[in-house]
């Protein structure tokens, strides 16, 4: 009998959600309205922010931030290199230039000694216009926020974070997002909730709040549901801001408010699954597991691993040798082809942005420039996680990559 597939991951809907969408379609209001507006007031309760605004997706949420903050031509924008490429792209919407910093290897994320390193040498009397910072919290573990807001202030710049992957991730008590001017979060289907599509700006700042709402809906000074619950609605509203159409429809809300009262369940079944990885891959010494430092609650959007590269022995660049790093990207291919085939999902973790054909066109960047993210970008392996994930699944999962990794290239 063939074992079912096991996929990377799947959402958590019940006849909850069956239902809000049902209510969606018979109301006849389909566009942004009530339901967006109870799930963003959820959201905004659950990361104990000021306020929630949803958007089309976490792109259009960071394309919105960056614009709010007023990031624009010829401004330079600090992301990390190691990052889905909508981090990057948000950046270049607006006209400004991504400036790519290498990642801390262990966590995925941006290593915050270059990011200072990087900000002591290219200064504004050289030329150099920086104007914002934008930390990932990738895979579920919160950046390093206390020290990029102490490098920030430093050098006058805006924080905003790409908390796509973190919700229910905090660093000492505080929730993803909420350390910067914005987070910025995704509810793709990869994501631990989903609406589809669709993002979250969410705001401490209430004049940042007030340009976002508008600018997400063409400029509107009044948002269809405002202009519905009060007199004078027949009116059109005036037009004062450049705006663009980046709503979230209803249908997307009444998913997003039925999601957020499973949140929590979600995600303690993420960080259980989580655990069991890391017990069972103990013995597995060719793959290295993610990193829970002390002080952050990881909440698993992805369990990433490294294949065979040890972060601590790679520290520095001039001494990694590059065809060993070749060969295992060679073994990592082939064991994730092979355990495909035996009918489960993996992936790699993300995108070295500046070995993709946009950006290292246009920029002229190498493979080396950014070591460690060519490192996790070459190395790192994803596997499936999901809140209904069995112990067999993964224990099924963990054999078949112990099985594969043993075979010779």
């Amino acid at each position: 009998m063939q074992e079912l597939k096991i996929p990377i991951t799947k959402p958590l809907f019940d006849k909850n959600e069956e239902k809000a969408l049902q209510e969606v379609l018979r109301s006849g209001w389909l566009v942004q309205g009530p339901r967006v507006a109870e799930f963003e007031d959820k959201f905004k309760n659950f990361t104990g922010s000021r306020h929630a605004i949803a958007t089309s997706s976490c792109t259009t949420a960071l394309h919105l931030s960056l614009l709010a903050a007023g990031v624009g031509p010829g401004d330079e924008v600090l992301i990390p290199s190691f990052t889905f490429i909508a981090t990057a792209n948000a950046v270049e919407y607006t006209g400004a230039r991504p400036l790519l910093i290498d990642i801390d290897l262990e966590t995925f994320n941006i290593d915050v000694k270059k990011l200072r390193a990087y900000l002591e040498i290219h200064t504004p009397d050289s030329g150099f216009r920086p104007r914002c910072i934008i930390p990932v919290s990738l895979f579920g573990l919160c950046a390093n926020m206390k020290a990029i807001n102490e490098i920030a202030a430093d050098y006058g710049l805006v924080v905003i974070e790409d908390a796509a992957c973190a919700l229910g991730a905090e660093r000492d008590n505080h929730h993803a997002g909420t350390e910067a001017l914005a987070g910025c979060f995704s509810f793709h289907p990869r994501k631990a909730i989903t609406t589809g599509e669709g993002g979250m700006v969410i705001t401490e700042d209430d004049r940042f709040a007030q340009r976002v709402r508008k600018m997400r809906d063409h400029g509107a000074s009044k948002t269809d549901l405002e202009r519905h619950l009060k007199d004078g609605g027949s009116l059109l509203p005036e037009f004062n801001t450049l705006g663009f159409n980046f709503r979230m429809t209803d249908l997307q809300g009444a998913l997003g408010s039925q999601q957020m009262d499973k949140a929590d369940a979600i995600i303690h079944s993420r960080r259980e699954a989580a655990a069991r990885y890391d017990r069972l891959l103990r013995d597995v010494l060719e793959v290295v597991p993610p990193m829970n430092p002390e002080g952050y609650r990881h909440s698993y959007q992805s369990y990433v691993c490294l294949y065979k590269a040890h972060p601590r022995t790679l520290v520095d660049p001039e001494a990694i040798e590059w065809p060993l790093i070749h060969l295992w990207n060679k073994k990592r291919n082939q064991i994730m082809g092979s355990v495909e085939e035996s009918g489960i999902s993996v992936r790699q973790g993300t995108h070295a942005i500046h070995t993709l054909g946009y950006y290292k066109e246009k920029y002229g960047f190498e493979d080396y420039d950014f070591p460690m993210s060519y490192i996790a970008d070459r190395l790192s392996i994803t596997l499936p996680l999901y809140y209904e994930i069995t112990d067999q699944e993964q224990l099924r999962i963990v054999n078949s990559l112990r099985t594969f990794s043993e075979v010779d290239v």
